[in-house]
Order: C-alpha cells, then sequence, then structure tokens
C-alpha cells in the first residue's frame, strides 16, 4: 500500500554523490516523492571522515545513497562501516561493474549495492522499501556476492605473498617496469648489463607465474603494491 507524502516526509535521506546531475535527479525524484533529501557537499580532495559523520549524527537519516567513486575525495566505500555505525541504513549507487567491489560493500554494512544503469525506479523502490521494513535483497544474492569478494581477497593475498619473495633489486626491477621502463634503460641506469636485468625479469616472472612483463605489471598494480624507494646515488 501507497504510504502518504505526509509520512514519507518525516523519513530523511541522505545523498552522497560527486555526479551533480545524478544526484540532482535522485533529489528531485525523491522529494516528489515526499521524503526530507539533503546533500552532502564531497570535497574535492582526500579528507576526514569526521565532518561527515557529525553531518550524519546530526541529520539522523534513514537512508544513506552512497557513490564509490567520489572524485577527488576517494574511495567511498572507506565510509560504509562508520556511516552504518550510525544506524543509517546504507544503499550503494555506483557505477562500478565489479561484483568484488560490490561484496566488500555488502561486507562492510551497504543493505544493497545498485548499478547506475538500472532504472531510477529501482533506487526508489529500495527506498521504500526500508521505508516499509522490507528486505531489500535475498539470501543468495547477498552470499554470491559476499563469496565474490572472499575469492578475490584471497586471490590478492596469494599475489601479495609472490611479490613478498622477490629480492630487494627484483622488486626495484618491477617498479622501474611499472613506470614504463624498457629492460636497455634499467641497464643503463644501474650500470649493469642487459643480459643481467633480462635474468632478474625472467625470475620476477617466474616468481609471480606469469608469462609476461605486461601481466607482471598487471598483478603488482591490482594489489596496490609499491616498489622500494631507489637511492638517487
Amino acid at each position: 500500500m501507497t504510504q502518504p507524502a505526509s509520512s514519507r516526509s518525516k523519513v530523511r535521506i541522505l545523498l552522497i554523490e560527486d555526479h551533480a546531475l545524478f544526484a540532482e535527479s535522485l533529489d528531485l525524484s525523491l522529494t516528489m516523492e515526499g521524503y526530507d533529501v539533503r546533500r552532502y557537499p564531497v570535497p574535492t580532495k582526500p579528507s576526514s571522515t569526521g565532518p561527515l559523520i557529525s553531518t550524519v549524527l546530526r541529520l539522523r537519516p534513514r537512508v544513506v545513497l552512497l557513490d564509490l567513486d567520489l572524485g577527488g575525495f576517494g574511495d567511498g566505500a572507506e565510509l560504509i562501516n562508520p556511516l552504518a555505525r550510525t544506524g543509517a541504513n546504507v544503499v550503494v549507487v555506483t557505477a562500478s561493474t565489479d561484483l568484488a567491489r560490490w561484496g566488500e560493500c555488502i561486507r562492510n554494512g551497504a543493505r544493497r549495492v545498485i548499478s547506475k544503469t538500472q532504472p531510477l525506479n529501482e533506487i526508489m523502490s529500495v527506498v521504500r522499501k526500508i521505508y516499509q521494513g522490507l528486505p531489500v535483497m535475498n539470501h543468495e544474492e547477498r552470499e554470491d556476492l559476499l563469496r565474490i569478494w572472499h575469492a578475490e581477497r584471497s586471490q590478492q593475498q596469494l599475489v601479495r605473498n609472490r611479490l613478498a619473495i622477490l629480492t630487494t633489486r627484483e622488486r626495484e626491477v618491477l617498479g622501474q617496469l611499472m613506470e614504463g621502463r624498457q629492460v636497455r634503460d634499467i641497464a643503463r641506469e644501474r650500470f649493469v648489463s642487459e643480459a643481467t636485468v633480462r635474468t632478474q625479469v625472467k625470475s620476477i616472472l617466474a616468481k609471480l607465474e606469469v608469462s609476461s612483463q605486461l601481466a607482471a605489471v598487471g598483478l603488482a598494480r591490482g594489489v596496490g603494491w609499491l616498489p622500494p624507494k631507489v637511492d638517487a646515488d
């Protein structure tokens, strides 16, 4: 049964979305349905979550609609757990198609993850269900996303373990490959032969269990690996 707008007006919704046009569309649609909609001005640079949490505690929204990619502010996934701990129902609305990332959101406390490619009515439906105290995700969908997240996490740990067995010199060479350096350039900078560098590259590929320099670089970047700093001298 449709609830009266006067009742929905008591339900506060906070939008955390840096895409102005999308945020305006959500704001307009939800306001027209009678909800009390507030928009949080997303900082353009990385900053503490303190001001946001203070805003949430002050406004006490029933629902927080959160984007994951918040421009200069960073990864919205880091906000899910602190927002959920305030008692808000966090619904992630994202352009990301990475299901492992969706699973991470659910694990962190999000009630639901919705793709921005879905019709606006899908988002509205989830908000209505939360308002009515209804479930917004079935058990199978939730468990599938958590399994995907766990498998991705396990794979990333495996890659980190492989990276950890590289020697210091191999780590330096991998770091230079990540910068786009060619073997001959690395050899010239290190005053060693190209054959020496190629042997080190071959060892890197073997330890990472990949068949190309491109794949090795992709693995390292995929887990956020950072090469050691190399002294200028």
